[in-house]
């Protein structure tokens, strides 16, 4: 299963990503200053609005490409992908990272980093990959 430095790693490696601490100085991941995944510990009313399926490991925060995606990925697979009310209306994922592969996690990655990056730097990124 994935961990933080396969996060940072798989990051890191993509253009014009830098590491910088997010609204909770927690750790987040941006390509020009637009946040693609970030640690996102579930909060008090989270877990009162999850109850017994509110997750006590790792929580990955990732962009997605819109709410058709999100929707799409939370049917998918639920033993992984969840939300909160509190991302409602909002195209990003909350991540089970103990229970997500490397491989699975390299995808959300990078998938998160097309959603935010300028589409010139994407299209370079893709015609490159």
């Amino acid at each position: 299963m994935a961990s933080w430095d396969d996060v940072r790693r798989v990051a890191l490696a993509l253009p014009e990503t830098t590491e910088r601490g997010s609204y909770d100085d927690l750790p987040a991941w941006r390509v020009r200053d637009k946040m693609f995944v970030w640690e996102r510990p579930l909060r008090r009313a989270d877990l009162d609005a999850l109850g017994d399926a509110a997750p006590d490991g790792p929580v990955l925060a990732a962009r997605v490409p819109d709410l058709g995606a999100k929707e799409a990925m939370l049917a998918d697979d639920p033993a992984v992908y969840f939300t909160v009310p509190h991302l409602d209306g909002y195209p990003a994922v909350l991540v089970r990272l103990d229970r997500i592969g490397v491989a699975e996690l390299t995808e959300l990655v990078t998938e998160a980093w097309y959603a935010r990056a300028p589409k010139r730097l994407a299209a370079a990124h893709r015609a490159g990959a």
